[in-house]
């Protein structure tokens, strides 16, 4: 459940950054990285297509009652 949630975060983070570059040309994560080929923008764009691998297996989860803290 915490791998999940970590998981669709970085999802989000790359689909925002996408979004980003596709309407406004501007990579987000290349500029707070220092460019795109730097060792840290590509750790980070590792882990997001590790995410999206990862969130594959979401849709051929079973879909059972999850138990909700009270």
């Amino acid at each position: 459940m915490l791998m999940d949630r970590i998981a669709l975060i970085l999802l989000i983070v790359g689909g925002l950054n996408w979004g980003s570059v596709g309407l406004f040309g501007f990579d987000l994560v290349a500029f707070a990285c220092g460019g795109s080929a730097s060792l840290i923008s590509r750790v980070v764009y590792t882990l997001v297509g590790l995410s999206a691998v990862w969130c594959v297996t979401l849709l051929f989860r079973e879909r059972g009652t999850m138990e909700h803290p009270a």
